[in-house]
């Protein structure tokens, strides 16, 4: 989990905000890192979704159910001042790799350092599969009745 320790300021706050001089500790789960770093790779142009063809069937599961995992793809190690993470995509076919790759590294980085205030040791990318239009459109022969 990470951990930050708050310390007391010396800045005029206004009066809704906690009383000066404050201190505290804010622990942030692993789930919550991955979460971020999930949703930083879903928005990168190219990338389909995150996680193994397992993980992408029970994600389909819990999507369908309302129960959608944005850290689904992702593992995070996070230690008192840095985080490094492991991304699992599929990215769209017929987009270039190495940028997508790039695309998923740089967002999530800036993700962790700007959302989680830690600094990003490393945000290792890997494509387990490429999604080709048309693939999910049902196979089957249509109906000859209405």
């Amino acid at each position: 989990m990470a951990d930050t320790t708050t310390t007391p300021t010396t800045a005029a706050r206004p009066a809704s905000h906690a009383a000066q001089g404050t201190t505290g500790k804010t622990t942030i789960d692993d789930s919550v890192v991955e979460k971020v770093a999930g949703i930083a790779a879903r928005e990168v142009n190219g990338v389909h979704s995150l996680g193994s063809g397992a993980a992408r069937a029970i994600g389909a599961i819990r999507d369908a159910i309302g129960q959608r995992d944005h850290g689904q793809g992702v593992k995070v190690e996070v230690g008192e001042k840095q985080v490094a993470a492991d991304i699992v995509i599929v990215a769209e076919y017929p987009v270039a790799l190495q940028q997508v790759a790039d695309g998923v590294r740089g967002s999530v980085s800036r993700a962790l350092e700007q959302i989680v205030g830690m600094e990003v040791a490393e945000v290792n990318v890997t494509i387990q599969d490429v999604h080709i239009p048309g693939d999910d459109e049902n196979d089957q022969e249509p109906s000859r009745v209405q």
